[in-house]
């Protein structure tokens, strides 16, 4: 039998001459999704808020209270604005990507849920089925109460028909049968 062959050492097949000098990071398909999941997630924080507000008011302290030639960014604070309004547009697009993420996530579990709400209803219908059969065969089946009455009635019957008996052929007793005790 014939061995297979790695497709890179066939000799109908050029061999790539190319090589990267710097080699790409590998990254997961959604590896960058994650990032902005965590990313909008730390946004969300009262953490977050701390830092910026301590980031803004040490700016803006900075550049009112410190000497003119250490300050950076004067009075109507353009580069805070140019700052903030840079880290508002990557968030932005990061807080969407993440929202999408958890709508379609949403919609999976949403699906999920309307499954197992259909195989519950069917397993109520199939139970409502069973024990409604369950119910008319219990009607055709006779009840003790009803077996008792029945038995009393034949009983009563009986007692009737062994009375006219004895009235028909009334028999001496004698002492023998006074001795004998009455078959079981």
């Amino acid at each position: 039998m014939a061995e297979p062959r790695n497709q890179g050492s066939r000799l109908d097949t050029p061999q790539s001459t190319r090589r990267q000098l710097v080699r790409r990071p590998a990254v997961g398909p959604d590896a960058f999704g994650s990032f902005a999941e965590q990313f909008a997630r730390f946004m969300g924080t009262a953490t977050f808020l701390i830092y910026m507000t301590l980031v803004v008011i040490i700016w803006v302290g900075w550049n009112a209270l410190a000497p003119d030639g250490a300050r950076w960014d004067i009075y109507p604070f353009i580069f805070l604005t140019l700052m903030l309004s840079l880290q508002a547009s990557y968030a932005a697009p990061l807080i969407l990507l993440a929202q999408n993420r958890q709508e379609i996530r949403d919609k999976v579990i949403a699906e999920q849920d309307r499954q197992a709400n259909a195989r519950a209803h069917a397993d109520m219908e199939f139970l409502a089925r069973e024990v409604a059969s369950l119910r008319m065969s219990v009607g055709e089946v006779a009840t003790r109460d009803f077996l008792r009455s029945e038995l009393r009635s034949l009983l009563a019957d009986l007692d009737e028909r062994a009375q006219e008996s004895v009235q028909a052929h009334p028999r001496e007793v004698t002492a023998e049968d006074e001795a004998e005790p009455p078959p079981s």
